[in-house]
């Protein structure tokens, strides 16, 4: 019979630790904080040109005023797991998204990138990409053994985002939550600490200067990075 692989000198992860900014070149992630990022994460995600899609397969919002959704952040900022970022862009110094880490759980060095809410200026752009990286790169670093991403099974987006980053599907949960009065079947999606070595690799890559061209168009895909390692 198998047995399950020893871990007798398992030491267990570092918690995260939120005073530590993540500095990238295009964006810095930093705990998130309502009175210095809301009126910016307002204008991204509910002013005019937001992401009318943003909220379909969250728990929260839209939300119809900004009452709710300064109380919606404050509970963010509060909350120690899911622990809360905002995606700063560098260049302007305006909060263009938040994110987090949840089910975080050091003793088994496992720990999840969830909550992703990036306003329309981030998406499909290298500070999207660089957001994800940064927050893997870190839980790696802290020790983790396992990331994961998980998402409604019906969100297309989230799935073709999690493969094209390098997670790995794992498979569904079937009627694995109950949102906004929905089911919720859940697509489960990791990377192992014995992964990202090649992952990490295609992300240091595809950020380079010299995987874009004169007009900001990449010449080498993630998923194509990660073949040729």
């Amino acid at each position: 019979m198998a047995t399950s692989a020893s871990l007798a000198n398992w030491q267990g992860a570092k918690a995260p630790d939120h005073h530590r900014v993540l500095e990238g070149r295009y964006v810095r992630l930093e705990a998130l904080d309502p009175a210095r990022h809301g009126d910016d994460l307002w204008r991204q995600f509910q002013g005019p040109g937001s992401d009318t899609k943003l909220w379909d397969y969250m728990s929260y919002g839209p939300f119809p005023n900004r009452a709710d959704f300064d109380a919606f952040l404050s509970k963010n900022a509060e909350s120690a797991d899911p622990l809360f970022y905002a995606v700063v862009d560098v260049a302007t110094g305006e909060a263009q998204g938040e994110l987090s880490y949840l089910r975080i759980a050091p003793a088994h060095g496992n720990i999840e990138i969830g909550h992703v809410a990036f306003g329309a200026s981030m998406q499909r752009s290298v500070k999207s990409t660089e957001a994800v990286y940064l927050m893997a790169e870190e839980a790696f670093a802290l020790g983790n053994r396992r990331l994961e991403w998980k998402c409604n099974n019906e969100n297309d987006r989230s799935k073709r985002a999690a493969e094209r980053f390098g997670f790995l599907f794992e498979g569904v949960f079937r009627q694995h939550m109950v949102v906004k009065g929905c089911n919720r079947d859940t697509a489960w999606y990791s990377i192992l600490d014995g992964e990202w070595p090649k992952v990490r690799s295609a992300f240091v890559k595809w950020l380079a200067d010299d995987n874009f061209d004169e007009h900001g168009r990449q010449k080498h895909s993630l998923s194509a990075l990660r073949e040729a390692h």
